[in-house]
């Protein structure tokens, strides 16, 4: 996949945000090899088998075949551990919180653009503590992080809950999702964290001395969100005339376009640069688009297309009336305005990544439904309505049965939701749980 520059501009500003947040937890960027040992992965047999059909592996490089393959990194705790056995010796040297922005190869046997690709960009993040309950803590408060900043930048709503055991990440002791539910009734998770524990400290011999002087190992945690956020941005907020961007990540805010400037053209373009000089020292990223050669409807064909925001057109008369016209991509309202309502965009624009969110958490409410027996269970995933709640068993057998069943899967088990007592909408066992099903891709 290449990420062409707007795609790749929205990218930068998902990773600016979410940076300043991570950063504000005193978690420190780090950057680590690609190329990883395979022995370093086979030390964890849960996290190996759980790779294994996605692992690129390296046998021939600088003119012979190596000694030791090499695995393209799948994800970074194997190595990212090894490193944290030489750094840490004391509970003085903890907790340690790192992150890296990378890339990472998991060999996709259906690729999909942005969702499942066999290469895509992200972050993840490495911590470890002293103790577990340290460490859960590390686990909710990433868990908020992403919860929020899904939420207020992207505009996105998202459930927060616990992973099954069968969805775990492999090698975690338990594992928490946001999950996000795309307009064609499927699910899509949004981004992970894992509280990983004792195993992997013990597979790296990740050891501290702690105060009482006894040598224990460290307790861990890995999160990460990738790319796929873009799909999901896409799928939530798109229209059939293209992308509906918010303005938090759209790399143009407001474009500003010249109608007829050619009748006075002095008046016209003397007129957008003054808007544009406004605007941005209201701290709005603004475009003006001047190309030659294009007609203005043409090029509001195509800036609807990439989600601009809001659009601004000035003609001549709007330049002799101190006028100018504003078209916003999310409502599809134009409307007049004089050139003292500028200083309003701003509050405008926040008012619209408001809306955004609310109409999307509208949508999922709405398509969050509520099942009491196996039979309209199997009826709403064949309708493919949304995210199905239901009580169940907790069972990986009933779990791996309903999938086979449906071409469904449990998305996670939602902090939120009030468990009711029961019996499992599959099996008829007693219920342990509340969860949320839905198909994905």
């Amino acid at each position: 996949m290449v990420i062409r520059p707007y795609g790749y501009a929205i990218w930068e500003f998902i990773q600016s945000a979410l940076d300043a947040r991570i950063k504000a937890r005193g978690v420190s960027n780090t950057c680590f090899p690609m190329f990883i040992p395979e022995s370093y992965l086979s030390r964890e047999k849960d996290h190996v088998e759980g790779f294994a059909p996605e692992v690129a592996v390296v046998t021939y490089a600088g003119g012979e075949e190596l000694q030791e393959r090499l695995i393209v990194r799948p994800t970074s705790e194997t190595i990212v551990h090894e490193s944290m056995a030489r750094w840490i010796n004391s509970y003085r040297d903890l907790p340690l919180r790192i992150n890296q922005w990378g890339n990472v190869v998991r060999w996709e046997k259906r690729p999909r653009l942005f969702l499942r690709n066999t290469e895509f960009l992200w972050q993840e993040g490495h911590t470890a503590h002293t103790t577990e309950a340290e460490a859960r803590q590390e686990v909710a408060e990433m868990v908020a992080v992403y919860h929020d900043f899904v939420s207020e930048v992207l505009a996105m709503p998202t459930v927060c809950g616990v992973k099954s055991e069968k969805e775990k990440f492999a090698g975690a002791v338990e594992s928490h999702s946001i999950e996000g539910l795309m307009p064609d009734g499927k699910g899509l998770q949004m981004g992970t964290i894992h509280y990983l524990g004792e195993n992997f400290s013990r597979m790296a011999n990740v050891t501290f001395l702690d105060k009482d002087g006894e040598q224990k190992f460290v307790h861990m945690t890995s999160w990460g969100v990738s790319t796929r956020l873009i799909g999901a941005l896409i799928m939530i907020h798109g229209d059939d005339r293209g992308l509906v961007l918010p303005p938090e990540v759209a790399p143009s805010q407001v474009v500003i376009v010249p109608v007829a400037a050619e009748k006075e053209p002095e008046l016209v373009m003397s007129r957008v640069s003054e808007v544009a000089q406004q605007l941005r020292g209201l701290g709005l990223r603004v475009q003006v688009d001047d190309r030659d050669g294009m007609k203005p409807g043409a090029k509001f064909y195509q800036h609807e297309m990439r989600g601009v925001p809001l659009r601004i057109e000035i003609g001549p008369r709007d330049a002799a009336q101190n006028t100018f016209v504003c078209a916003w991509r999310f409502t599809g309202e134009k409307e007049h305005l004089s050139m003292d309502a500028l200083e309003t965009l701003p509050d405008r624009l926040d008012d619209v990544q408001r809306a955004m969110f609310e109409k999307a958490s509208a949508d999922l409410g709405e398509h969050t439904i509520s099942v009491h027996s196996k039979d309209e269970l199997i009826e709403r995933l064949n309708r493919q309505d949304g995210f199905i709640s239901a009580r169940w068993c907790g069972s990986p057998a009933c779990e791996k049965a309903i999938k086979e069943g449906t071409s469904a899967t449990t998305r996670n088990m939602p902090y939120e939701h009030t468990h009711e007592e029961g019996n499992c909408i599959w099996c008829d066992d007693p219920a342990t749980t509340t969860v949320l099903f839905a198909k994905a891709y």
